[in-house]
């Protein structure tokens, strides 16, 4: 899956999270894209698999697009919150995170988050379930 499509996908995981539900016009707006870029992503995220589309109606992610979307968004929050335990601002702990999250291998995400436990001993783990 292409960097644009799992930025697609966890902006569908996200906003259903927190609106429950999302739409192509409530994607265009978070990724601050048009909603034909979005049409053509989630029809090419139908066909992966990963979400249900129809025309006018919410989208929802498939099992298997809420497993896909999930690891991207853990991926996402533990680099985010490693930028910001670093010290690094808010704005860019997100912009910085969000172009991390696509490159990193699995085993430097691995470290991370065993650096991010020895760093903060006394807080739960960051994504304790991280599968990468």
């Amino acid at each position: 899956m292409t960097k644009s499509l799992e930025d697609y996908l966890e902006a569908i995981h996200r906003h259903a999270q927190e609106a429950g539900g999302a739409r192509v016009v409530d994607i265009a707006h978070a990724l601050g894209v048009k909603m034909p870029s979005v049409n053509n992503a989630v029809k090419e995220l139908a066909k992966l698999g990963y979400v249900e589309y129809e025309r006018y109606h919410r989208l929802k992610t498939t099992p298997e697009g809420e497993r896909r979307a999930q690891t991207i968004y853990r991926r996402h929050k533990l680099l985010k919150d490693f930028l910001l335990a670093a010290g690094v601002s808010e704005v860019h702990a997100e912009t910085d995170a969000c172009a991390m999250e696509h490159i990193l291998s699995a085993e430097t995400l691995e470290r991370l988050k065993d650096l991010m436990k020895r760093m903060t001993p006394a807080q739960p783990a960051p994504s304790d379930e991280f599968p990468v």
